[in-house]
């Protein structure tokens, strides 16, 4: 997932990355590094943008069950079930898939509840070392918005 979001940031900084078409504005996520898929735009250069890091909740579900390939997790670990949410950014008013932080569950993501983007671990390989990074949803406490 290089080029996704920030990487070596601090949570405060972590942003997920897109492009921005630099003739009609049209913003994508994931990133577009080829062409504007815009129909109506004869196209422009492709910009790396930083995207909101607040949208609010606009549906979520339960995971509950171990996905099949080519998700990634090993069969000798329990599954841990997972919430995956719908957020519209802020910003740029369009929709991103993610799952929630550890801990937080659909009862905790009312639609229209506001969320940030933070740092997540999609899986780690004690053995070899590795940390394979992603982004989650967490819940932005009341008195934070104000």
């Amino acid at each position: 997932m290089a080029g996704w979001f920030t990487e070596g940031t601090t949570e405060e900084e972590f942003r997920l990355l897109g492009t921005r078409c630099s003739a009609c504005g049209t913003v994508y996520f994931p990133r577009e590094d080829g062409h504007c898929r815009n129909p109506g735009c004869a196209g422009g250069e492709l910009a790396e943008v930083a995207l909101s890091k607040r949208g609010t909740v606009w549906s979520c579900t339960d995971g509950r069950y171990r996905p099949p390939p080519p998700y990634v997790s090993d069969p000798a670990v329990p599954w841990v079930p997972y919430t995956l949410v719908a957020v519209e950014l802020e910003a740029e008013r369009m929709v991103v898939l993610g799952q929630a932080a550890p801990g937080v569950g659909v009862a905790d993501l009312p639609v229209g509840s506001v969320v940030e983007v933070v740092p997540g671990v999609l899986d780690e390989d004690a053995a070899a070392g590795t940390v394979h990074t992603t982004w989650h949803w967490r819940p932005v406490a009341a008195e934070a918005l104000s």
